[in-house]
């Protein structure tokens, strides 16, 4: 089983939402030097509560400062942007980290109603649809700049072609989703599919997934089915630490699901008492997040589990994911300096550095 991270750039009570987007890129720095195989941010506008709102850019910087691991969106939201400036902004990363980038396709919105108009002002009447054509189709536009092919002669982009022009493989596609519609897309078009499960705690997933399977057609991109899960998991020291990140947790989930997308807020002296009833899954300590991990993705029988670290303190959610790669396994990657050119002084970094356990 593969292990990666996604990180919502969720914002903590107290804190800006300028800190969150540097935190990510903090986390995506441990994340390569851990050994974990992707690092994925995500695409949301409007709620106070996350603040990655524009992945292309934050991706940048992410590839700027790591060295191995594989980044990407998860998603990019097509009804908010057109197929070609979708492709070129992927090509452009993929020059600056060549054979790393991933492209995840989403069907939105990501936003409010009246953000979402703001986006697109076209979508007014319907967020989750583009007049002239749909989410297959602007999938089938994104695939065909990525790769370089012409387009049909009687396509409305007939003629046109991304720019920078694709290197060998270029960026990797995938549809992000939870529903059968876009898993059926997927399969149809040969694409990974990655479910969200923390999205609705895997409602339907059984169902998704099976449509994705039965409408799987071999493609250049995969010759078999490949499912991703991403869901959310914090590990702690002791399981009274873990306890109190889920208390957190909750209390920000069960804001989020009324609509509320509040920034998290750090756990109180009463959340150390783990509470009555079944533990909860995926947080906990170490091996035993590690276990509860690789039971979920032996149930939806998927290739790698993508986890999302809900916890406020950088400090805790940098040791979250120490811990998590260790029980797991995962080999680190080799320190080394990066090499600064001759004649440029260094400069402090704006991103906060990796606090020790």
């Amino acid at each position: 089983m593969r292990l990666s991270i996604l990180d919502q750039s969720v914002t903590v009570a107290g804190q800006g939402p300028a800190a969150a987007i540097r935190e990510t890129v903090a986390l995506a720095r441990a994340a390569d030097r851990l050994g974990y195989h992707r690092f994925w941010v995500s695409e949301h506008h409007g709620f106070p509560g996350l603040a990655g709102s524009a992945p292309m850019p934050l991706l940048g910087a992410i590839a700027a400062g790591t060295r191995r691991i594989r980044l990407g969106a998860a998603a990019v939201i097509l009804p908010h942007a057109a197929p070609l400036k979708v492709a070129e902004e992927a090509l452009v990363l993929e020059a600056l980290a060549p054979g790393r980038v991933d492209l995840g396709l989403g069907r939105g919105p990501g936003a409010d109603r009246a953000t979402a108009y703001a986006l697109s002002p076209e979508l007014l009447d319907d967020p989750l649809a583009r007049p002239g054509g749909g989410f297959a189709d602007d999938v089938a536009a994104v695939l065909a700049f990525l790769s370089g092919a012409p387009m049909p002669p009687d396509h409305p982009f007939a003629g046109v072609a991304a720019v920078p022009a694709p290197e060998g493989p270029g960026p990797a596609p995938f549809v992000v989703g939870g529903t059968a519609r876009t898993a059926q897309l997927a399969g149809r078009l040969g694409l990974p599919y990655a479910f969200a499960h923390f999205v609705a705690d895997g409602a339907g997933a059984d169902d998704t997934l099976a449509a994705y399977r039965r409408t799987f057609v071999p493609s250049r991109f995969l010759a078999a089915p490949r499912v991703i899960v991403a869901t959310f998991a914090a590990a702690a020291a002791t399981a009274s630490e873990a306890a109190g990140f889920h208390a957190a947790y909750r209390r920000w989930r069960a804001a989020r699901d009324v609509g509320a997308f509040r920034p998290i807020g750090h756990p109180s002296a009463d959340d150390a008492t783990p509470p009555a009833g079944p533990r909860p899954e995926r947080f906990g300590t170490a091996d035993v997040v590690v276990s509860d991990l690789h039971a979920l993705a032996e149930s939806y029988g998927a290739d790698e589990v993508v986890v999302a670290v809900p916890v406020a303190d950088l400090g805790a959610r940098l040791r979250a994911v120490r811990l998590i790669a260790a029980a797991a396994g995962l080999a680190a990657a080799p320190s080394r300096p990066r090499a600064i050119p001759t004649g440029v002084a260094a400069r402090p970094s704006p991103f906060p550095t990796e606090l020790s356990p």
